[in-house]
């Protein structure tokens, strides 16, 4: 029991306010620039009007507006599907047992058996991305898991590969001259899978506004799975990634390789 300005306060109800903000913190993190942000806002107002009309006892009003309130848990649950499974996935994987938990990667020693071939993929993919900027030639390709690529991406829009990994091979698919450059190259469990696969488009309103639709696209295939994005621009030669969301732009080749190797240390089936 503490006292603070003559109000005692235990130390639960301390960790009962860190908990919950941070878990507020979390959820803003999940949800900023995307258009679940402004629904959520909308529910906001819906239920603060809510507590307004009670006080005030207005009758009328608050029958409509608690029978929208109880209909609506449902609802949020299927409009923020994705969010939530976002969320959840974010909590799981910092839990202290978690395979990708900081903690447990800090502690332990040596590498890993998968650490030589998660070494040659960043050297691969960092190679042509090098490549495809000093040439000027637009690219965007997509780092992700084997549970994403089954459930998030929709490969039949796209070419199917199903190939080794090759600096050479990610060079020639982007090249202008070729029938797959259009569209994403999506690479999981070390392999290209498939080549010139469509992509859902970013609607951020906050993402810069002399952005094409390759870097949209790169920000949207992150907004609803835990991928890594790489765009390589062609008119500039710069090199951008995205990742939840986030669009970070104009970034060097070491700052991409430490990104490619988060990513792949998250994931277990590289």
């Amino acid at each position: 029991m503490i006292e603070i300005w003559g109000y005692s306060f235990r130390w639960l109800n301390i960790l009962d306010v860190l908990i919950v903000l941070f878990l507020i913190y979390q959820l803003y993190r999940v949800l900023k620039g995307s258009i679940a942000f402004k629904i959520f806002w909308g529910i906001v107002v819906i239920y603060i009007t809510y507590l307004i009309v009670h006080a005030l006892r207005m009758p009328l009003l608050s029958t409509i507006l608690d029978n929208f309130i109880r209909v609506g848990i449902l609802a949020i649950i299927i409009i923020f599907q994705p969010e939530i499974r976002r969320f959840l996935l974010m909590l799981g994987e910092n839990i202290p047992f978690s395979e990708n938990n900081i903690w447990k990667k800090l502690l332990a020693s040596g590498k890993t058996k998968g650490s030589a071939k998660r070494d040659k993929i960043i050297r691969l993919i960092a190679m042509a991305v090098s490549n495809l900027a000093n040439t000027y030639t637009g690219a965007l390709i997509i780092i992700t898991d084997n549970y994403d690529y089954k459930l998030k991406f929709n490969t039949s829009s796209g070419v199917a590969i199903n190939g080794l990994l090759s600096a050479r091979l990610l060079e020639t698919i982007f090249k202008k001259n070729s029938p797959l450059h259009d569209g994403a190259v999506i690479i999981s469990t070390g392999k290209i899978v498939a080549a010139k696969v469509v992509l859902p488009v970013s609607k951020n309103p906050h993402l810069p506004k002399r952005i094409g639709l390759r870097h949209r696209s790169g920000v949207g295939a992150t907004e609803q799975s835990d991928a890594l994005s790489i765009i390589v621009s062609e008119e500039r030669g710069n090199i951008s990634y995205a990742k939840e969301g986030e669009l970070y732009m104009d970034v060097s080749l070491e700052e991409l390789k430490k990104q490619i190797n988060a990513k792949l240390s998250k994931d277990d089936d590289v």
